[in-house]
């Protein structure tokens, strides 16, 4: 089970908080306003050390209306990446154990690609365009050459937070869940991590990743800018970045083990 599920309940009347529970993305709270249709029920599920650091965030009014907007989107057609997995970046990364933030936009919107992890695919599935450019530069930084499979699991477990800052989309509509929410609560993710007291090294990629160095702290943390490696813009200053070996040399600077960024042959 996945982080998937953190919605702590309110009661209608009155300000008495029930015992927190967990809620799948496409499923809502069932307090409801008089008229409006019921909501499926909420089911138990384990939490992480993320669930403390973000639980205020499930009491406030947007979260609601995102949940209900992600299971409407679930009701009438195919949302990226399954329920499930939704969370995944967070479930695989505990909050203590973050070393390295990778920053993206959307999951991706075809089938089985995305499964919770920025730019990550699963096993068994293509390399999209921009994978297969910071495989380039991982090559030519590190000398690691390029790996047949795009899951990038191994590096989540090693402390590197691969987190978009929108959890859902449509399928085959890029950017289609933008503007509903998800940000707001992204941006808190990245603002507790940026309020940590260990170092933390943020890898923006792009314009839209960029922006959010407004939310860190560049006395406490390392934060390394580049371009986006999407193919129309890694000639621009993506490609010759070296964000992985200078990544590792933040860590070492702050007393922390580095990153091994080899994948698992496949």
């Amino acid at each position: 089970m996945l982080l998937d599920e953190a919605l702590a309940r309110r009661t209608v009347m009155g300000s008495t908080m029930a015992p927190a529970v967990m809620l799948r993305p496409d499923q809502v709270v069932n307090d409801r306003p008089a008229g409006t249709p019921r909501l499926p029920s909420m089911a138990m599920a384990p939490t992480t050390d993320w669930n403390p650091i973000l639980r205020g965030e499930f009491e406030k009014p947007y979260w609601t209306d995102l949940m209900a907007f992600v299971a409407a989107e679930r009701a009438a057609g195919v949302v990226y990446p399954p329920a499930g997995e939704v969370f995944a970046a967070l479930h695989l990364t505990a909050f203590t154990e973050v070393k390295v933030v990778i920053l993206g936009q959307d999951p991706y919107h075809g089938p089985r690609q995305a499964h919770g992890l920025c730019f990550s695919v699963n096993p068994g599935v293509a390399v999209p365009p921009s994978l297969g450019n910071i495989f380039k530069e991982l090559d030519a930084d590190l000398g690691i050459s390029p790996n047949a499979s795009g899951d990038l699991r191994p590096w989540a477990r090693q402390g590197v937070l691969l987190l978009n800052t929108t959890l859902t989309v449509r399928a085959h509509q890029p950017a289609s869940h933008q503007g509903k929410g998800w940000e707001r609560f992204t941006d808190e993710v990245i603002r507790a991590l940026g309020n940590r007291a260990e170092h933390v090294v943020f890898l923006l990629w792009g314009a839209h990743a960029r922006k959010k160095k407004a939310l860190l702290d560049r006395r406490r943390h390392t934060i390394i800018e580049s371009a986006h490696p999407s193919p129309l813009s890694a000639h621009r200053g993506f490609f010759g970045s070296r964000p992985f070996s200078a990544a590792n040399a933040a860590l070492e600077g702050a007393g922390l083990g580095p990153i091994d960024w080899r994948l698992a042959p496949s």
